[in-house]
């Protein structure tokens, strides 16, 4: 597991624990309770759930552009890149489709029926606080891949460092004969 993985997934884990400790410090909850504030959370949770729809499926196609760029460069990336980008598309999608399916159990009348036992909210409420804060983590960790990746070729294409963890060994090996060659100039150019 490369470098950008892991930042993302360490930012994503973090944030999830945060996002939950802040569902746990409310405490115990009575069923009454915990529908009142299922009731007031879910119009938040509706929110989340759709930002998390619209910002991941446009960093879908953004990625897109970003194989676009490492497709058109100059220099040769080595296949761990491609892997990272395909590692990102199929997170990318998994929290589209958890979205969209967190959004669709949201907006079933839960708090409206009299059929549910008041017990059952308070289930009922973690498991949608646990599910935004995954879907949130997720989010973070999406973002975090996507500015790794994106980071790396800017400095590969924008800046032309010629010596990067992505570029193949060929591009390093030429980048030291260049060097080789600059210098033995400068030497010339000294005596």
């Amino acid at each position: 597991m490369n470098i950008v993985i892991k930042r993302a997934l360490v930012g994503g884990i973090v944030s999830t624990i945060v996002m939950g400790t802040g569902a746990f410090i409310l405490g115990e909850l009575s069923g009454y309770k915990a529908k009142e504030l299922l009731s007031s959370s879910l119009s938040g949770i509706n929110m989340l759930c759709n930002t998390v729809i619209l910002g991941a499926t446009t960093i879908l196609a953004l990625m897109l552009t970003v194989f676009s760029l490492s497709r058109s460069s100059k220099s040769s990336l080595t296949t761990a890149h491609y892997k990272n980008v395909l590692t990102m598309a199929k997170a990318d999608t998994i929290l589209i489709i958890a979205a969209i399916i967190t959004f669709l159990m949201m907006n079933l009348p839960i708090t409206e029926s009299d059929e549910v036992p008041n017990s059952w909210f308070v289930i009922i409420y973690y498991v949608t606080l646990g599910l935004a804060s995954i879907l949130g983590g997720g989010f973070i960790a999406i973002v975090t891949m996507l500015y790794g990746t994106i980071a790396s070729i800017i400095l590969i294409v924008g800046i032309g460092v010629k010596s990067h963890p992505i570029l193949k060994e060929k591009n390093v090996n030429d980048a030291i004969d260049q060097k080789e060659e600059e210098q033995k100039e400068e030497e010339a150019r000294n005596n």
